[in-house]
């Protein structure tokens, strides 16, 4: 058997076996109709909230091939740091993983991932959005190679209580702010380099990495530093220090605020949704990112967008099975029944044309907030902890406010994550 155990953040168990049950025990092997007499192993990570989804699928899946019988493991992994878990044992890894779009670099230079072509690939090309095809697909030697299947994009926008904030409000953080408070606060995970880049790239600044023939940086520049890097960082600051900004709002927090009431306003994604929906009933509100004041103007916030994508291990003993299964798992049908139980907007363009996802609010703040986005791809390997530790060091400061020293701050962040080329 495949070994996965060693390398998974949470294990599940026991393995899960769909389609003709009663020939097969545990996690053993059995007669299952398979040319060879033996079932087909696939072990498959997603994120904790998937699992059931997930599990469905493989039924379905294993309905839809009765020539052979499936045994499917799963594992619960986030996409977020899947491919440091991936790339810990890539022999040994999963046959099927999801993973945020910003780690391909990463998984490819690893050697984790299977390359897709032929008809699999003229699939992916015909059924997906361009931008989303492009976030699989990266140029080595001038060669376009695509190494997953996008199932869903992966971005930020603002919830809110209607009860506490009107659509005027939510235009601006200002607006927002205006009506919060210590016990009524708008919640931003300053300390996320995911979120708080948002003010620099509103602002225009941005980074450019330039990579070699095997996708390794070869030098990383930046504008946030400088004059404008540090007005925006001061801008930030002085919201920060503000009663009504909560700056260390992780999810969880989020979640506990729209429950508690102490929250009228928050930033985070569509994997919240049932959550943010359930505590606000008919007061749930959804918008874009608002603007900040910056120099005296109003800059919107361009929050990270990035994709979703579902890979295969360049390892596993079952390729064709596992590509197989990628395949059905993003297609069509399955990405709107994944929009149906966690919220999540299709790649697909049917998919996302269909009715149901047009007439979504959720879905509808998206389509708002993506014009005002930043690509997440070639993202520099080392951006995130700096990123994130710039707004660390801001909610350190919050004892000590005098104490914080801006400029400081910035040339850490841009040392943090610039590059010369050797």
């Amino acid at each position: 058997m495949k070994k996965f155990g060693k390398i998974l953040a949470v294990a599940l168990g026991a393995c899960m076996t769909v389609g003709m049950v009663s020939a097969l025990a545990g996690c053993g092997g059995g007669n299952g109709g398979n040319n060879s007499g033996k079932a087909t192993t696939l072990v498959v990570w997603c994120p904790e909230a998937d699992h059931e989804f997930a599990k469905q699928v493989a039924a379905d899946f294993q309905a839809a091939h009765p020539e052979k019988t499936y045994k499917f493991q799963f594992g619960i992994q986030g996409e977020g740091d899947a491919a440091t878990k991936v790339l810990n044992d890539v022999e040994n890894a999963p046959d099927v993983f999801s993973f945020a779009s910003d780690q391909i670099n990463k998984l490819i230079i690893g050697d984790a991932l299977a390359r897709i072509g032929g008809d699999r690939l003229q699939w992916i090309k015909d059924n997906n959005e361009a931008d989303a095809v492009d976030s699989a697909t990266i140029t080595i030697g001038g060669e376009e190679q695509t190494y997953a299947f996008p199932y869903t994009d992966n971005t930020f926008f603002l919830y809110y209580d209607k009860s506490k904030l009107t659509e005027d409000d939510v235009k601006t953080l200002d607006g927002i702010l205006a009506k919060a408070d210590k016990d009524n606060q708008f919640y931003y995970p300053t300390d996320d380099g995911w979120y708080v880049s948002a003010f620099y790239f509103g602002a225009g600044l941005d980074y450019e990495v330039t990579l070699g023939d095997r996708l390794e940086e070869l030098s990383v520049t930046t504008t946030f530093g400088g004059d404008e890097g540090l007005a925006v960082t001061n801008a930030l600051w002085g919201y920060v220090l503000q009663d009504g900004f909560k700056a260390d709002s992780n999810d969880s927090k989020l979640i506990a605020g729209f429950q508690t009431g102490t929250a009228i306003a928050g930033a985070s994604g569509i994997w919240n949704k049932a959550q943010v929906q359930q505590y606000l009933g008919d007061n749930f509100g959804v918008a874009k990112l608002p603007t900040y004041t910056l120099d005296g103007e109003q800059v919107q916030l361009r929050s990270f967008a990035g994709y979703k994508l579902l890979g295969v291990s360049k390892h596993s003993p079952n390729m064709v099975d596992a590509l197989e299964f990628a395949q059905f798992y993003t297609n069509k049908e399955n990405q709107l029944k994944h929009f149906d139980a966690r919220g999540f907007v299709p790649t697909n363009k049917e998919a996302k044309n269909d009715p149901k996802v047009t007439a979504d609010d959720c879905a509808k703040a998206i389509s708002a907030q993506l014009p005002f986005t930043h690509s997440q791809k070639n993202v520099p390997g080392d951006f995130w902890t700096p990123m994130g530790g710039l707004g660390t060091a801001m909610l350190n400061a919050l004892a000590d406010p005098a104490g914080f020293d801006a400029k400081a701050q910035l040339d850490a962040l841009v040392k943090g994550f610039e590059k010369q080329p050797s």
